[in-house]
């Protein structure tokens, strides 16, 4: 059988994963977890996910890399289902599996492209230990990002997706220190016919100018923006080690909105986070309201050793877990709200290959059987079935 490659965790997995099919189609009997560490619940699917693929290939070779791999070494090489481990920030170069160096274009699973313009991180956020994986931030330069939106131009890719660990840092650490506005605006006038881009978490208070204009008022860009936020309240952002306060939050998205009304807001938030009272816990869930969020990712506050929030007053488990069913309860709202407004306006979807599709603003939508995947139709909403518009 050929490699299989099984991605957990972030887009910049994904996009990598997509890197290592290419790198080692060919390979047989080969099975490569991209492991994911950003919380103990991960690093748990991460070691299920290897046990599970031993259980379905006894023979094939099992290596193991990503960001869990290179955070907790030992644990996962003393696996008696692992053959080895690859080091995070090796595992894109075709040497570390003794492959050559050509690499074929890779032939996308996702009718979206996602490409890693930037990876590791210079923060030292409190409860992340991503840093520790994927080591500092570094970028690639814009001729390299462009080659590689081309790359997959010529597969096919109607929407390009732009990922990082901590993507608005991109150009910090290049000449003259460019900002991701620059590598937005280069993309699009290099590709005039390209239909869409997409941008992944952005760190708010990182966002500059130029950044700010596409993202109002550029139809090609897409009305759709997901903040690395983390919380509603100013005490736990402090204790987190955030850089931006509940207000600036606010000030980003209402400016946003302002110009750009149909935009999408999505954001990350913690839930139990140590020290967390009621009244924070309030801040959380008012911030959802507050800000409009309809595409919500809610982690329930784990802890990672190494990590300095760790070694702070916990908040029990138990009301961990029902601050986050809260949390996702008031995203739910939030979201059904949303997709009422939807209905019988048009929708520019581009297909997917599980016969959904995502419109400009990321509502997932269901469409007419036989669509063709990767394919952009219009569809004018009527009905919302489970969670979709119809």
């Amino acid at each position: 059988m050929p490699a299989e490659v099984i991605s957990l965790g972030c887009r910049l997995n994904l996009s990598e994963s997509e890197e290592l099919r290419a790198i080692l189609a060919g390979e047989p009997d080969l099975i490569v977890i991209n492991s994911c560490a950003v919380t103990a619940e991960a690093v748990r699917q991460t070691r299920q996910a290897i046990r599970r693929a031993r259980r379905d290939r006894p023979d094939a070779r099992l290596i193991v890399t990503g960001c869990a791999a290179e955070i907790e070494r030992q644990t996962f090489a003393g696996m008696p289902e692992v053959d080895g481990l690859i080091p995070n920030q090796a595992k894109l170069a075709p040497r570390a599996w003794n492959v050559g160096a050509e690499i074929a274009t890779p032939r996308p699973s996702h009718t979206r492209a996602f490409i890693a313009v930037q990876n590791g991180c210079d923060h030292a956020c409190t409860f992340c230990i991503i840093p520790q994986g994927r080591g500092a931030s570094r970028s690639l330069t814009v001729q390299a990002a462009l080659r590689e939106v081309e790359r997959h131009l010529l597969t096919g890719a109607n929407e390009i997706v732009l990922t990082g660990v901590d993507l608005t840092s991109w150009g910090h650490d290049l000449p003259g220190h460019p900002r991701l506005g620059e590598l937005v605006d280069a993309i699009l006038a290099n590709f005039p016919l390209l239909p869409r881009i997409r941008l992944s978490s952005l760190d708010g208070i990182e966002i500059d100018d130029r950044l700010l204009e596409l993202l109002a008022g550029e139809p090609r860009v897409m009305p759709h923006v997901h903040l690395s936020l983390q919380h509603g309240d100013d005490l736990i952002l402090k204790r987190m080690k955030r850089r931006h306060l509940r207000q600036d939050a606010v000030r980003l998205v209402g400016e946003l909105k302002s110009r750009r009304p149909e935009i999408a807001i999505g954001a990350d938030l913690i839930a139990g986070f140590p020290t967390e009272d009621e009244v924070a816990h309030a801040a959380n869930l008012s911030i959802i309201r507050e800000l409009g969020i309809v595409h919500g990712h809610v982690f329930p506050y784990s802890a990672r050793t190494g990590t300095p929030a760790a070694r702070m007053p916990q908040v029990h488990n138990v009301t961990i877990k029902a601050r986050a069913g809260e949390l996702r309860h008031a995203v739910s709202e939030q979201r059904s709200a949303w997709l009422q407004t939807l209905l019988g306006k048009p929708q520019e979807v581009l297909a997917e290959r599980d016969g959904t599709g995502h419109a400009p603003n990321f509502a997932r939508v269901q469409l007419a059987p036989g669509t063709q995947a990767g394919t952009i139709v219009t569809v004018t909403p009527t009905r919302i079935v489970e969670g979709l518009l119809a």
